[in-house]
Formats: C-alpha cells, structure tokens, sequence
C-alpha cells in the first residue's frame, strides 16, 4: 500500500477521507492535516476568485520531491498533498497537506516543511481577480523566509 497520495485537481477534496486514510493504521499516534483557503481579502484589497494555472507533469513531480525530502528527515508513515487548480473562489479550499506519524512533533514538522516549501517552490501560477482588476500573484518575502529554517 502506498505511503503517499498526491492530487493536483479541479473538484473539492475529501478531508475526512484523507483523515481516515493518513490514520488508518495502528502504529499512527498523531495525523495533522493542514487546511489552506482562498482569503477574501490581499495586499489590501478584496479578492472575487483566484485562478490557478500549473505544468501537470512538473508539479507532480515538484510535489513528490517535496514529499520525498520530508520522509527523509521525520519518520512520518503517510503523506497527502491535495492542491486544487482551475477558478476557485473566496472560502473555497485550496490546498490540503497531511502527515501522520507515531508521534505529534514529527507530523507537526513534516507538515510545516511540506507546506513552507509546497507555497516557495511547487510550481503553480495564481491570478486573482479583485475589485482593482487582475493581478498575478509573487512569492511573498515571508513564503521565502520560511525556508530558511530548514
């Protein structure tokens, strides 16, 4: 049975399913999942929808990489990254990473790393659409930063 799932997709994602998968097993102490959403409100000013644009075959892979670097340092039992693409909209989930493992401190840091790096590096291309027009969306400074620790 795989350890891993990773989904780039259009339709909403499940994350009782998700839940039950990451905990399934006994031997599992801690499953943290990490929910994003779609803010209605950026770089101050209201956002209507988000559109999201994105190479299939390179995410996947960006993705798995990521992933493969997180079971290098923590020993976490299952992965999920579920991360939407097409037109979303305010409120809508966007992004789910969940990580379990036999104890808390290694799903909470596997989780953060897979997330800071997924935000920095996973190539996905963001315009929003606010009450000001279209705009593509930059890398923050503190997306960055995050990096950094690891």
């Amino acid at each position: 049975m795989s350890k891993v799932k990773i989904a780039v997709q259009e339709q909403p994602f499940d994350q009782n399913a998700v839940y039950r998968w990451l905990s399934e097993q006994h031997s599992v102490g801690a499953t943290v999942i990490f929910v994003g959403k779609v803010r209605d409100l950026n770089l101050g000013d209201e956002v209507a929808s988000l559109y999201l644009e994105h190479y299939p075959a390179m995410t996947e892979k960006a993705l798995r990489d990521i992933v493969a670097q997180a079971q290098s340092r923590w020993d976490i039992q299952r992965v999920c990254v579920i991360h939407r693409v097409g037109l979303l909209q305010t409120g809508d989930e966007i992004v789910l990473v969940g990580v379990s493992s036999a104890h808390r401190g290694e799903a909470y840091q596997a989780n953060e790393f897979i997330m800071d790096f997924l935000k920095s590096k996973a190539p996905f291309w963001k315009k929003e659409k606010t009450t000001q027009g279209e705009r593509w969306i930059e890398s923050r400074e503190t997306d960055l930063q995050a990096l950094s620790r690891w």
